[in-house]
């Protein structure tokens, strides 16, 4: 299986293509971090009343690791030898780790990390172990991988300020929020904490541990900023009418909000809430065409920049593909068919 066996050309171009060599070391590389992890977690929670499982299925499939496949990518293009692209790749697991356990407390729901003993309706502890084990697995690796006190006491700090600028804008919308910013606005101040400097977080550490080119890495942490914008945007379309209700930011509904009149607005709401209430499935969306294609515009524009920037020439021919697969897995395919290319 490919490292994008998900976006079913690449197996095809790779067997014409030598070059596509690359793509079958990087899987194994990913693997082997997922490996990492799981046996390191293992260690930690045996030996109480808690037992870790085996790894659920899918969970070495790149599919169900496709962020994690692109940072890897990230670690290969700014010429990071393989046994730190597996280490950085453990670690960015642990981060993983520590922001769906945080997510899935603070919207009531649960994402699975580890596969444990514990009882399946004990979700928020399943979230708290996820996030307490995930960041003492990041202090083993920290451990074997610098030795030195400073450094170990140093990607400790760097690696939750990292994720701090985001954990501290999903705070600000947990009671609601009040005022509905205008579209710019919640892309500049806004989803750039939420979910752009959430995709240069596993750039954290190896920033401040490896010498590479400035520009190099400037221009991938762009890259991936990019791609985490895009797919915000991608979210808000999915989320519109969710986030209305929870009162939360979302690009999608300030275009409406600010461009539409406040008549459709208000139409709008009264909407979503009586869809909820008779319990019926609703698809505002495609009820304002131009809000739509301004989203999947935006949405495009942020995924070709990143995926430009992030892959190497020969390897761009997979943009439109991954904006496919991205498109499906947060279920707006619908909205980007028929766009041209």
């Amino acid at each position: 299986m490919n490292i994008f066996d998900p976006l079913t050309h690449l197996k095809a171009q790779a067997q014409r293509d030598e070059s596509m060599d690359i793509f079958n070391t990087l899987e194994n590389e990913l693997k082997s971090s997922l490996q990492i992890y799981w046996e390191k977690a293992g260690k930690i929670i045996n030996g109480g009343s808690i037992r870790l499982l085996d790894p659920p299925d899918g969970y070495y499939d790149a599919k169900n690791n496709f962020f994690s496949a692109l940072f890897l990518y990230s670690y290969y293009r700014a010429g990071i030898v393989p046994n730190r692209r597996i280490l950085y790749s453990a670690m960015n697991q642990c981060l993983r780790g520590m922001v769906t356990g945080c997510d899935n407390i603070l919207d009531d729901e649960y994402k699975r990390t580890l596969e444990t003993s514990l009882p399946e309706n004990g979700t928020r502890f399943r979230s708290v172990l996820d996030i307490m084990v995930s960041d003492r697995v990041m202090f083993e690796l920290s451990i074997e991988a610098f030795r030195e006190q400073e450094k170990i006491i140093l990607a400790s700090i760097i690696s939750l300020r990292a994720l701090m600028e985001s954990g501290y804008q999903e705070a600000t919308e947990e009671g609601g929020i009040d005022e509905i910013l205008p579209p710019d606005t919640i892309l500049k101040t806004v989803h750039h904490y939420k979910t752009g400097i959430l995709f240069t977080c596993p750039w954290a550490i190896p920033s401040v541990m490896e010498t590479i080119d400035e520009d190099k890495k400037r221009g991938l942490n762009e890259a991936l900023y990019n791609i985490g914008m895009g797919c915000q945007v991608m979210d808000d379309m999915a989320d519109l009418e969710r986030d209305i209700k929870n009162r939360h930011h979302n690009y999608v509904a300030s275009v409406i909000y600010h461009e539409s009149g406040a008549e459709i607005w208000e139409r709008l709401k009264s909407e979503i809430l009586n869809s909820e209430k008779d319990h019926k499935k609703t698809d505002i969306l495609v009820c304002y065409t131009d809000v739509k294609n301004r989203a999947v515009d935006r949405a495009r524009a942020y995924l070709v920049s990143g995926l430009n920037g992030l892959f190497e020439e020969e390897h761009r021919f997979l943009v439109e593909p991954v904006i496919k697969f991205l498109s499906t897995r947060i279920g707006v395919e619908r909205y980007f068919q028929g766009v041209r290319t």
